[in-house]
């Protein structure tokens, strides 16, 4: 038996993991656990971290393969489409990736309002409109595919569609239904605005790396749509077999490749009424959908001395990564602190007595943690964790942050997700910055779980530490695991970032000015960044 325990909750053994409550957490085979009521540790298996994957290009994927298909499923389009689709708007269902952190499902609420009031002002009977939030409690909700079975089951019948959208999506209902009236719902659809990498990127497990243009996935932001058909064929498969990643990384291209199925199912059908262009923008008046490009600002920026800022360094980096923070993003903040493996008073730096490890991190972080909690003023009510090749904009989280509740437990940056398929958990993937507020740190180290090494990976024992207790992560999509060179252009191009991360073959200087530098104007774009509090 290993001997860390369980948080004063009894482990029962199920399937090869320990039923925590609602939580399964996954051990490797053989292994057994005892769960007195003192001690709490969390372990995640070393083995499976996502570094520790060493996949061939594409999974091994032939591009003449996805080359074929896809013309097949041009084909497809040409003798599926048409005008003469009869569609009520009481055959489409809503479903809003909403999330129940406050402010996003206040933003889901209004959403879903102003669909219905579209619907009324159409006389049409109100069509079903989900949030995915109060759907399934289960922590993978999130990822979609868990849901198709419900919904093959609940609505297959009487509907033809299921319509998701972004809580920030925009929807003309009658152009939407222009829209979806063009395809044959008897047949397996998968629509979307389609994004494509315009190289192999890491966050896609380096796929397709011979034409990695060739494979494309929804943007969900303009909204994505599947017809029954297709549902019920998902289902089947769902049913049969258990989804194999471990990880979820990206969503939108994981979903695009599982119904893809190698050949077996659609690729997506590029919709051009799916917009993300600005509701501003002339371009929309084609468009069934919108997508407001905005850094999200709810009253004034949290005040400067509300964040405080740990930046995780080790010896081997102050020479190279610390001097790209000083020459960048630095000076936005007020409260800033170095946190190493050796004292160094140039920077200056802090050694908090934990030894440096060549992954994972986890007692530096906690140990930060700590310090934050009983080392920093109440009126500190936000603290920020970056990695020192970590490229952030502190002026944008400000503004970012006025729309989030510090008195709640609000744990903010890009979500990832392992074994969500079989009742793993969420986590904030760290290299984008991890935002906690002061509550969600107290309630935390309050619960005594801990690390079970130094260099366990740290996120990941947080994104379950929380889970454990109840604390969902809350997603932005403005956080970047990754550099801007492994993300679609068109993708980015409706957000105004608020991190990147890794310097690897790029010069981080130039990204951090390009992509995020305070400025009237977005270099990358020419327009004026918005920033707004919008009522639906």
């Amino acid at each position: 038996p290993l001997p860390p325990q369980f948080c004063g909750l009894a482990g029962v053994r199920r399937n090869g993991g320990i039923q925590l409550g609602r939580e399964l957490l996954w051990l490797s085979e053989g292994v057994s656990v005892r769960a007195p009521q003192d001690v709490c540790a969390f372990l995640v298996p070393r083995a499976r971290r996502r570094e520790d994957f060493h996949l061939p290009a594409t999974s091994a994927i032939d591009a003449e393969d996805v080359k074929k298909d896809a013309k097949n499923s041009q084909n497809l389009g040409k003798s599926g489409t048409s005008n003469k689709n009869d569609l009520d708007l009481k055959e489409v269902v809503f479903v809003i990736q909403s999330q129940s952190n406050s402010f996003h499902a206040e933003r889901a609420k209004q959403l879903e309002q102003n669909i219905l009031k579209q619907a009324a002002d159409l006389t049409q009977e109100l069509p079903r409109v989900l949030l995915v939030h109060l759907l399934d409690k289960h922590d993978g909700a999130w990822t979609i595919l868990p849901l198709l079975p419900h919904f093959s089951t609940s609505f297959s019948r009487n509907s033809s569609w299921v319509f998701f959208c972004e809580e920030e999506t925009r929807i003309h209902i009658p152009k939407l239904l222009e829209t979806l009236r063009r395809y044959d719902p008897s047949k397996e659809w998968f629509l979307g605005k389609a994004l494509h990498d315009e190289q192999s990127t890491i966050i896609h497990h380096y796929a397709f790396a011979e034409d990695p243009t060739i494979f494309k996935f929804p943007d969900f932001a303009a909204g994505w749509a599947l017809s029954f058909p297709l549902i019920n064929k998902l289902t089947k498969r769902l049913k049969s077999e258990s989804l194999k990643s471990d990880f979820t990384i990206d969503l939108k291209h994981e979903i695009a490749l599982y119904i893809w199925d190698k050949g077996n199912g659609p690729h997506l059908t590029s919709v051009p009424e799916f917009c993300t262009d600005d509701m501003s923008s002339p371009k929309t008046t084609s468009c069934a959908t919108m997508f407001r490009t905005f850094l999200p600002l709810c009253g004034n920026p949290v005040k400067e001395m509300a964040v405080f800022v740990a930046v995780k360094t080790c010896k081997k980096f102050h020479d190279d990564r610390i001097p790209i923070v000083k020459q960048t993003w630095e000076s936005q903040a007020s409260l800033i602190e170095y946190y190493s493996d050796y004292s160094e008073s140039s920077i200056p730096t802090i050694d908090l007595g934990v030894p440096n490890t060549e992954r994972g991190h986890c007692g530096k972080t906690f140990a930060i943690l700590e310090r934050f909690l009983n080392h920093s003023s109440d009126t500190t009510t936000w603290l920020v964790i970056v990695d020192d090749d970590t490229l952030i904009s502190i002026s944008r989280l400000r503004n970012l942050l006025s729309c989030y509740d510090s008195s709640e437990p609000v744990f903010l940056g890009e979500r990832y997700g392992y074994g969500l398929g079989t009742g793993g958990y969420s986590y904030i993937t760290g290299g984008g910055g991890m935002v906690f507020s002061r509550e969600a740190v107290q309630r935390l180290l309050d619960s005594k779980c801990r690390c079970y090494s130094n260099d366990a990976p740290d996120d990941m024992v947080l994104g379950m530490c929380f889970s454990g207790l109840g604390i969902p992560v809350t997603h932005s999509p403005l956080f970047h695991q990754a550099r801007p060179i492994d993300y679609p252009k068109d993708y980015l191009s409706h957000q105004v970032p608020i991190s990147f991360h890794k310097h690897w073959n790029i010069d981080p200087i130039k990204a951090y000015f390009t992509w995020l530098a305070p400025s009237g104007e977005d270099v990358t774009s020419g327009r004026k960044q918005t920033l707004y509090k919008e009522e639906l």
